[in-house]
């Protein structure tokens, strides 16, 4: 019998077991005493002698989402002799605590359940699966440092209906792979996903096997990171070292979870949101969805975060996005849910998500989930960075099926990680310095404005069309009134985009032949003056690819419309002339 079944052994639901203590003030889950049970629970069975007589199950208390029953006091009556102890005023409720602890585990759904259950979990820790680090991590995440959970998902195709799935007989290799890195002062995360297909060294590492003999399983250069698990009897402490000597970074701690994960929690809590940009029919993972948002649980969630065939370049990549896609929206559907302040939802995400998750043996205690998912729990979701390690095609194969690292960007990104610096800070930062140039820029079009006829310039051809020099010269002296201007040719090459450059003590004249011809504080460029042919200094006009003709505006926002121009608005009626 499973552990919800024990409580509903004698027609009670698991929510009826969560009780007021009259003397905490707090709702615990409490089960019928029963006689001992072996530690992996078993279906009851008819024996000749009658079993004892169970006492009979508490009743339910009302809860705080309900009002007491009619007739029925909403409050214990205090046994016999013991002083009447009323709830604390500011007392936070049960509900709230375990919102607490769970809120930051919403980065990866195995966190999620790891956390919100950890009470019931006391109840289903049979149902964890726990496999020795051989020493491949730090001893165990620290409440005072930086955290790093190696989360790994294996193609093993163990569980009801996942025969479809995977590689036949496969021994469960790192299928799916984040490092999820919380930092020190919890304000931020990062979840780094590792393509499967990336080459990587595997080193060699100690292993305890599963009739608990020690072994050293040699390591191999130049192979599929995914082979780091499941290959040559290699466990998730090998997939710790391979993490560890790809990136520079020892993960604390390591949790792995099955196909079963993403069928039972999608369900669990209701299906999950997901958009395609166009239909998809993929044989292969049986994935069959028009273009549009839908909500997928079950065997179509496993579909969707399964398929590469049918979007992007087909490959590995592609789908690391569609599932970083599920992830982050599984993530807002737990956030918005009512699922983590209701004991019975509470329990139904613990049920599936213990049977399918193995964590590394120092996670496996409840204090530690606990104490991990209250750490967790101080990290606001909206700062979670979902990223990957930059990559490249294989240059050694013809036609690429592999990938390998990019060497620059990903040891810049690894050493983001191992450092402790913020993505969505680095990206805050990068705003910030952009929206300070932009001012700048910008501050270049402010200011005093010289008066047309005082404004010397030479105009250079840098791309536009033939001729373009001589007819913007014509429009400047004839109609704009900068008649101290002149024609200087072809420039020594083509540039993109128009550009003004000009010294200092010609700001003035900048700013007046850049409202003329509507340039951008972009195409300004402060520099030094030149000698036109009069011996006098003056700026320099370089006429790009981007111009449109004389006397027709750069930037088409700074342009008026003609005051001649004949134009009416659809919110007025027009009489005929």
């Amino acid at each position: 019998m499973d552990a919800q079944g024990r409580g509903r052994a004698e027609d009670i639901d698991p929510a009826d077991q969560w009780v007021l203590n009259p003397d905490t003030g707090d709702y615990e889950l409490r089960l019928p005493p029963s006689a001992p049970q072996s530690p992996v629970p078993r279906p009851r069975r008819a024996t000749s002698a009658p079993a004892p007589e169970a006492p009979a199950p508490r009743r339910r208390r009302a809860t705080p989402e309900e009002p007491p029953p009619p007739g029925r006091r909403g409050r214990e009556e205090p046994p016999p002799g013991r002083r009447d102890r009323r709830r604390p005023a500011k007392k936070k409720s049960r509900g709230k605590k375990i919102l607490l602890w769970t809120t930051g585990t919403m980065a990866f759904v195995v966190l999620a359940v790891g956390a919100a259950g950890y009470l019931y979990l006391q109840h289903l820790n049979d149902n964890i699966e726990s496999l020795p680090d051989d020493g491949a991590s730090t001893g165990g995440f620290q409440k005072d440092q930086a955290i790093n959970i190696l989360l790994i998902g294996t193609d093993k195709r163990t569980g009801s209906g996942n025969d479809g799935y995977g590689d036949k007989g496969s021994a469960g290799h790192a299928d799916t792979t984040l490092l999820l890195h919380v930092s020190k002062d919890r304000s931020n995360a990062t979840a780094l996903s590792i393509p499967r297909d990336l080459i990587v060294d595997v080193p060699d590492c100690p292993t305890t096997q599963e009739d608990g003999s020690k072994k050293v399983i040699p390591g191999s250069t130049g192979v599929r990171f995914n082979t780091s698990l499941g290959q040559s009897g290699r466990t998730p402490s090998c997939t710790m070292r391979t993490v560890t000597e790809l990136t520079g970074i020892t993960p604390d701690n390591f949790m792995v979870a099955d196909f079963n994960a993403v069928k039972t929690l999608s369900s669990a809590v209701g299906g999950v949101e997901v958009c395609l940009a166009k239909d998809i029919d993929d044989p292969d993972s049986h994935l069959n969805l028009p273009a549009g948002k839908h909500t997928i649980e079950g065997e179509e969630a496993l579909a969707f975060v399964r398929t590469r065939h049918s979007v992007g370049f087909g490959g590995d990549l592609s789908r690391i996005e569609l599932q970083q896609q599920f992830l982050s929206s599984l993530m807002r559907k737990l956030k918005s849910n009512d699922t983590l302040t209701s004991p019975t939802k509470m329990v139904k995400l613990a049920e599936a998500g213990t049977d399918a998750l193995t964590v590394d043996a120092k996670l496996k205690s409840i204090g530690k989930l606990k104490d991990l998912g209250l750490e967790l729990g101080k990290l606001d979701t909206k700062n979670l960075t979902f990223a990957t390690v930059p990559v490249k095609d294989n240059p050694a194969e013809k036609t690429p099926v592999t990938v390998v690292l990019k060497d620059g960007p990903a040891q810049q990104v690894f050493d983001m990680v191992k450092n402790d610096v913020s993505f969505t800070e680095v990206k805050k930062q990068e705003k910030e310095k952009k929206d300070k140039e932009d001012a700048a820029v910008a501050a270049r079009l402010e200011g005093a404005k010289s008066e047309p006829s005082e404004v010397r310039v030479r105009i250079l051809n840098g791309g536009a069309s033939s001729g373009s020099a001589g007819r913007e010269l014509t429009y400047l002296q004839n109609e704009a009134g900068v008649t101290k201007s002149e024609n200087a040719g072809n420039a020594p090459a083509d540039i993109a985009k128009t550009t003004l450059e000009y010294a200092p003590d010609q700001a003035d004249q900048a700013r007046a032949l850049a409202e003329i011809l509507g340039l951008t504080g972009a195409a300004m460029k402060p520099g030094e003056s030149v000698t036109n042919s009069q011996g006098l200094p003056a700026m320099t006009l370089t006429l790009g690819k981007d111009f449109k003709g004389a006397g027709v505006k750069l930037d088409a926002t700074s342009a008026k419309a003609p005051e001649d121009l004949q134009k009416s608005t659809a919110d007025k009626v027009e009489c005929a002339k």
